[in-house]
């Protein structure tokens, strides 16, 4: 039995198989320790979230480092409500199947242009979030973030700004310390209903400016980019919790899995390898 394809769900089938623990381990685990709490369907049958896949994940983890059971089903739980640090590192472990490239920034830069005027171009009602890590590196590129805003549900941006902006003219901007692992990631996300990309870069340690790059991983899957738009929502809600009041709710419904529109990764496409090859100019 397959998910809803309009809700973006999961069946315990496919909870199974994405998680490696079998369907009668969860039904035990639901009966024995509530864990987890899979939504029930008129019918009776469970439907899970990606949320959902993520806590039984590190239940797995934790079995694996030695915890027991109950112990490993807390702890995973206790994740669940911390804020993560890093859009990368929580991607990269709740969709493993997603390649990590190694980029120069210039080719980053491309890669962010393009998602950014595809979002203008195509996306409407959008929740956008950006990572700049740097206040300068935003303000060289805030008019085109404030033509993003006008049309857009929300806008967010995180940098080492002085103070947190709330959103007037453009996006809302919400500073990050020095020592946050924000502060080695670009992130930008677009998440709306016709139109999903993320771009997440980790920039490796280096020296010079020139010399910068990036570890990115870029996705339209709409599980993937609802992924990265809720850990940046947790993110901001540690320091400025009333810009996305009304947000929790929206990305914790599912993701859409209709599926991803070729026209739109055509397009989406064409704009990266034009910007890239400007780039290299």
């Amino acid at each position: 039995m397959n998910g809803d394809p309009d809700s973006g769900e999961l069946t315990i089938r496919e909870i199974s198989a994405r998680s490696g623990v079998s369907e009668g381990t969860l039904r035990m685990w639901e009966a024995r320790y509530e864990f987890p709490r899979p939504r029930r369907l008129p019918s009776g049958h469970r439907r899970y979230s990606e949320r959902d896949l993520e806590q039984i994940r590190a239940v797995v983890r934790g079995r694996e480092q030695g915890l027991s059971l109950p112990s490993a089903i807390e702890h995973a739980a206790v994740l669940a409500r911390e804020a993560r640090p890093s859009v990368f590192a929580a991607l990269h472990e709740s969709f493993p199947q997603l390649q990590a490239h190694s980029l120069p920034k210039p080719a980053v830069v491309a890669l962010a242009r393009a998602i950014e005027d595809e979002s203008c171009a195509r996306a409407q009602r959008a929740v956008l979030f950006g990572c700049f890590q740097q206040e300068r590196f935003y303000r060289q590129v805030q008019s085109r973030w404030r033509d993003l805003a006008r049309t857009a549900e929300a806008a967010i941006v995180l940098a080492d700004f002085e103070r947190n902006l709330p959103a007037g003219s453009g996006p809302a901007e919400v500073a990050i310390a020095p020592t946050d692992p924000l502060m080695r990631e670009w992130v930008v996300v677009c998440d709306a209903p016709a139109f999903s990309a993320c771009l997440v870069g980790w920039e490796r340690p280096q020296g010079e400016e020139r010399h910068r790059n990036f570890e990115c991983l870029w996705s339209m899957e709409p599980q993937v980019v609802r992924m990265a738009a809720r850990v940046c929502c947790e993110l901001v809600a540690r320091t400025a919790p009333e810009f996305v009041g009304d947000l929790h709710d929206r990305l914790e419904a599912p993701a859409s899995s209709i599926g991803i529109d070729p026209r739109s990764v055509a397009d989406l496409t064409t704009r990266m390898v034009l910007y890239a090859s400007q780039a290299q100019l």
